[in-house]
């Protein structure tokens, strides 16, 4: 298409140098001349004896210079002047060319007789991983292999990538949609591909609208580039490999859509084979939509179970918060390996890597809970498992570094000791949309909230943190919005999970006084109880003079926009997000 969209341009300059020239000479009133359509006595193919006698060097040879495309009889399809095609099986092939001129479009057909057969091609490895070779009679069915990351990915058509380089998709992520029931069935007899989607394909935006599609769109899913179409199958075709410098390329021809799971209107319908075995199929392939891309697919066999590695994490506590970790009792299916374990201690220090068997020792600094991440490499890719070590004391050498004064925790500039997130609601850094005193920051933190009571930003410490307020008791905040909403800041503790509201301090709110100015939002906690007296356990009437709450206690920082409203949008900006000095490792 570019190249046919070049050629069309280098006309239209002609054409308009030759008015230009009509323009000057007024006598010359008839319009130029554009040629007349070619006839098919002006074209003419050539069909010539390639590399062995299953390849055929397949030349336009015509009189008349114009764009030619290629059908050639055997499933694919090419463009250009010269083509080195395959035919591996006996036959006659009708080879059509179409040549597009100035003046119109001509066609001639050409017939291919092959009598030879390339026997080679029922043992060679990628046709017998392909299809199952001669005795599966059905042929072999693939899908998308759903629980692999990257089964489905897109990157730079330009680059030297693999079509992972923009997007890589997570396992299951597009769950829900019509992409994971697909089935691709090759078979080697005839050379025939069926389609299988159970009645609904999963495509592209701009594949929506094709008219090999039913109308009927069931909704967009998970992203709004991406389509639900329902589109009523088996539906039938033909395949075809050639090699090109070494590297296998498959061509899908049919009258009706065929794709691996996501239809991106692969050019030419072809596909690059990247690898094919027994039980993998991984395939690249060009958008002839959007000719920047490439995308990339792993298929699997129907029914197919990747082997598993199983085995344990061990984090065990000893003397003084040394942590002894190693993983045990594997079990590891013949013909797969373990070659070694990158360990992440949850408390932010720097990763270790060890040996499958080898036990890795690390020593905490303060009491608190960690997750000990073992990060396992192995010849199915990187496993991951998890132990929660629970540490009651401080280790010996520790020694607490308190400061008398309030620390910035996040600007959404320049600072960010902990980063703030949102739980029912959205909160992105924004610019700043009055850069005047108080605040001339450049970027501010912007908070929405839709039909939530309790929707909060919140800031969570890194394991072994907590908020120590014997000290200092005063959190800080900018805020702007609308006067007369009410900013609720308070304190919990994450220790009890999703009973971490027992734990919460008594609600302090700020009434914002002018419509968008900044303001400074101050909560003093000195005097604050918390929990509730009914918990048993968790109850106070003020967190400051409480020991059990003044420190090594309180974890997160929760903020609301309108509390315990649940109808409606609610906003605000907010910014500097300050508070007492959090206790930091020091040996």
């Amino acid at each position: 298409m570019m190249k046919m969209y070049k050629h069309i341009t280098r006309l239209a300059g002609v054409l308009a140098l030759l008015l230009m020239i009509t323009a000057c000479e007024p006598q010359l009133a008839d319009k130029p001349d554009i040629g007349a359509a070619p006839t098919a006595d002006q074209l003419d193919i050539s069909i010539a004896p390639g590399s062995d006698a299953f390849n055929f060097v397949i030349t336009n040879t015509s009189a008349v210079t114009g764009i030619a495309s290629w059908d050639f009889g055997n499933g694919t399809k090419g463009s250009g002047k010269s083509n080195v095609v395959r035919y591996p099986m006996p036959g006659d092939y009708s080879v059509k060319l179409t040549l597009v001129t100035r003046g119109g479009t001509a066609t001639i057909t050409k017939t291919l007789t092959q009598t030879e057969t390339d026997f080679s091609i029922f043992t060679d490895p990628v046709y017998v991983n392909l299809t199952g070779g001669v005795d599966a009679t059905e042929g072999k069915t693939w899908v998308l292999d759903a629980g692999t990351k990257g089964h489905l990915g897109v990157g730079d058509a330009n680059g030297l990538g693999n079509g992972l380089e923009w997007w890589s998709a997570d396992p299951y992520v597009k769950s829900g949609t019509g992409a994971y029931d697909d089935e691709l069935t090759f078979i080697l007899t005839d050379f025939v591909v069926k389609y299988d989607n159970k009645g609904v394909s999963y495509v592209k935006g701009y594949m929506k609208d094709d008219p090999a599609l039913a109308s009927v769109y069931l909704n967009p899913r998970l992203n709004k580039d991406d389509w639900d179409v329902d589109y009523v199958t088996p539906t039938f075709g033909n395949w075809s490999i050639v090699e090109e410098g070494g590297t296998y390329y498959i061509t899908i021809n049919s009258t009706k859509p065929i794709h691996p799971g996501l239809d991106v209107g692969a050019k030419d319908n072809k596909y690059r084979i990247v690898q094919v075995s027994e039980n993998l199929l991984e395939l690249t392939c060009y958008s002839a939509y959007e000719n920047w891309t490439m995308w990339h697919y792993y298929l699997i066999p129907k029914g197919y179970e990747r082997p598993t590695i199983t085995y344990t994490v061990n984090a065990t506590e000893g003397t003084d918060n040394e942590v002894s970790c190693s993983v045990t009792d594997y079990s590891i299916p013949d013909g797969q390996r373990v070659t070694g374990i990158t360990w992440d201690f949850g408390d932010g220090s720097d990763e270790v890597t060890g040996g499958k068997d080898e036990v890795v020792n690390h020593v905490y600094m303060r009491k608190g809970t960690y997750t000990v991440t073992a990060k396992i490499n192995s010849s199915l890719g990187v496993l991951t498992g998890t132990q929660q070590i629970v540490l009651a004391n401080n280790n010996s050498a520790y020694v607490e570094f308190l400061l008398d004064m309030m620390i910035v925790y996040n600007d959404f500039s320049e600072v960010q000791v902990f980063p703030v997130l949102g739980q029912d609601c959205s909160v992105t850094a924004v610019d700043n949309p009055y850069k005047e005193y108080p605040n001339k920051s450049a970027k501010v933190a912007y908070y929405t909230k839709t039909n939530n009571q309790w929707a909060n930003a919140y800031m969570q410490l890194s394991p072994g943190f907590r908020f120590d307020l014997r000290l200092q008791q005063v959190f800080k905040v900018m805020v702007y919005g609308n006067a007369g909403d009410q900013i609720l800041l308070k304190l919990e503790n994450t220790d009890r999970g999703g009973n971490a509201w027992q734990t919460g301090t008594y609600d302090l709110i700020y009434t914002i006084q002018k419509d968008n100015t900044w303001e400074v939002a101050e909560y003093d906690f000195n005097g604050v109880g918390a929990g509730w007296d009914w918990t048993g356990d968790i109850f106070t009437s003020n967190i400051v003079a409480d020991d059990n709450f003044n420190h090594d206690f309180y974890n997160v920082v929760r903020i609301m926009c309108n509390p315990g409203v649940g109808d409606g949008t609610h906003s605000f900006y907010f910014d500097e997000l300050s508070g007492p000095h959090v206790e930091g490792i020091h040996k």
